[in-house]
């Protein structure tokens, strides 16, 4: 059973569009994860897990985040290298550490240059330029945070074995903390 933050977790969505000025890329994110304390667990910057701090499962951080960047940006090795470091900050953003023995994975990939693992010839293949790779990575940063909040609200409350029950994100109460810190409009 993945859990995440003491919440029932799993696997998560999320997308950017990059402005036509910008090259209108588009970088998606995909998260499983499995990982947190719920004392960390922050949304929109609220400390929603101190906020919601009953049925807790486990007192340490446990367990790991798996995290896929695909973009059709033309990017080369170097750079999606670099743009999967950048999943680390978003994962942070939610309250990770990512605590000794985590199994953090993080990957990417580019759909762009297609036809370049064809054996014969001679390939031309595109990048964008080193400074222009800015919008690449607040994309993916924000994309990931997104995508592991989508895998806790889409998570539904399971009981697995030994009966051992891990509860779904309570959608209210996660309502009323966000007003109290002025984050959802009234």
């Amino acid at each position: 059973m993945m859990i995440c933050c003491d919440f029932k977790g799993g696997i998560g969505t999320s997308s950017r569009v990059l402005p036509a000025k910008l090259g209108g890329y588009t970088v998606g994110v995909l998260v499983q994860c499995n990982y947190g304390r719920r004392s960390q667990l922050r949304i929109a910057g609220v400390p929603v897990g101190r906020e919601i701090p009953d049925h807790l499962v486990r007192d340490e951080d446990f367990g790991s985040i798996i995290i896929v960047i695909a973009t059709d940006a033309p990017l080369i090795p170097t750079q999606l290298k670099r743009v999967a470091r950048r999943a680390s900050l978003g994962l942070g953003r939610v309250g990770s550490f990512s605590g000794d023995g985590s199994g953090d994975i993080f990957i990417a990939f580019s759909t762009a240059n297609s036809g370049v693992n064809d054996p014969k010839g001679v390939h031309d293949l595109k990048m964008l330029a080193n400074q222009k790779l800015n919008p690449i990575f607040l994309a993916t940063v924000q994309a990931t945070e997104e995508a592991i909040v989508n895998a806790m609200v889409a998570a539904e409350t399971m009981t697995g074995i030994n009966d051992r029950t891990v509860i779904a994100l309570p959608h209210e109460k996660l309502r009323e903390v966000l007003r109290k810190y002025n984050r959802l409009a009234k």
